[in-house]
């Protein structure tokens, strides 16, 4: 095999579902490998929702967007096929930012090596970006204590799911706002959680006070929507607000309005946003956090897996729909 595959970023998202439009798949000749270089081969690739950020024109935003005919950020796991570098070997498991592509330069820059004995998609699931957001924002801004409540929206998600499972691991009572019936099954009787709202169907007011009655001391939310509004009225005083994500405005030109802040004043609340490059130099301490938890059996995951580079371009649209089931990865 003399060439592979790899797909540009072409043309920036305009509102509506993701489309071949907005990319170009190439075909491209595989590299020479110089002093101090490695080649990667990926075989699994990460879809996470702030993709649609990245996609984005937004120079302001934590991180730079894919400029115009580069190849679509993301990140992956792959094995070392040749090597003139010392310090990564021929057949070494690494794990990084490498994007759509089936074959990656590298000279170490951004790639760590897998020690992990485990499956591809679990290290993605887990240890990859998921379970380092979980750990960061859980931790950090949600400083969850014993016998409060915390309520997850995304809760099915890749993050949202590890959250929810550290703090009953901590425990807390833990509620998670899900899409469906199969999700909310999922969460109450797979991972534990304590109860579930399903935003689509679900008088949200109604369900939310029957399964918070004592109010809320931490909101971790990824999502956004009509939800956060409930929830941030059942907030509790010196409450905690994590921002991770909101995958309900993405699409939208004009985003929903949000809460009033009154009652950040009332109830003297922290609501702080947080992204995961601010973090990278924290990774280690975070894993070593996170570790125990997985080797006790107590993180579990499931993972939704695309197959074929090509999948990657409209499998982004279940992050809207709702229909992926755990971690989205798409197989090489």
């Amino acid at each position: 095999m003399t060439t592979y595959n790899a797909i540009n970023l072409i043309a920036r998202p305009t509102g509506g579902p993701i489309g071949p439009e907005l990319f170009e798949i190439v075909e491209k000749e595989l590299p020479s490998i110089g002093k101090g270089q490695f080649l990667v081969k990926q075989n699994h690739m990460s879809l996470d929702p702030a993709m649609f950020g990245w996609m984005s024109p937004d120079t302001e935003s934590y991180i730079p967007p894919v400029a115009l005919g580069d190849v679509m950020r993301s990140s992956g796991i792959g094995e070392v096929v040749e090597s003139n570098h010392e310090g990564f070997q021929i057949g070494d498991r690494v794990m990084g930012l490498m994007g759509w592509t089936q074959y990656y330069l590298s000279d170490g820059t951004g790639l760590n090596k897998v020690a992990a004995p485990l499956p591809d998609e679990a290290i993605l699931s887990v240890f990859a970006l998921p379970g380092l957001t979980a750990t960061q924002g859980l931790y950090s801004i949600g400083k969850p204590k014993s016998g409060e409540t915390l309520v997850v929206s995304g809760a099915a998600g890749s993050v949202g799911s590890i959250v929810g499972q550290l703090a009953k691991a901590d425990g807390l009572t833990v509620i998670g706002i899900v899409g469906s019936d199969e999700k909310a099954d999922w969460i109450i009787n797979e991972l534990g959680f304590d109860g579930a709202v399903n935003y689509k169907t679900d008088n949200l007011a109604e369900k939310l006070a029957e399964l918070t009655p004592n109010g809320i001391d931490v909101y971790f939310e990824n999502t956004g929507g009509p939800i956060q509004h409930h929830v941030y009225e059942r907030m509790n005083a010196h409450g905690r607000i994590a921002v991770c994500g909101m995958i309900a405005d993405y699409s939208k030109e004009v985003p929903d309005l949000a809460p009033s802040w009154i009652n950040i004043i009332k109830k003297r609340l922290t609501i702080q946003g947080f992204t995961m490059p601010d973090h990278f130099g924290e990774i280690p301490t975070l894993l070593e956090k996170l570790t125990p938890y997985v080797m006790q059996g107590k993180i579990k995951h499931r993972a939704h897996v695309l197959l074929g580079l090509e999948s990657a371009i409209t499998g982004l649209n279940l992050f809207f729909t709702g229909k992926n089931k755990g971690k989205l990865i798409v197989k090489l």
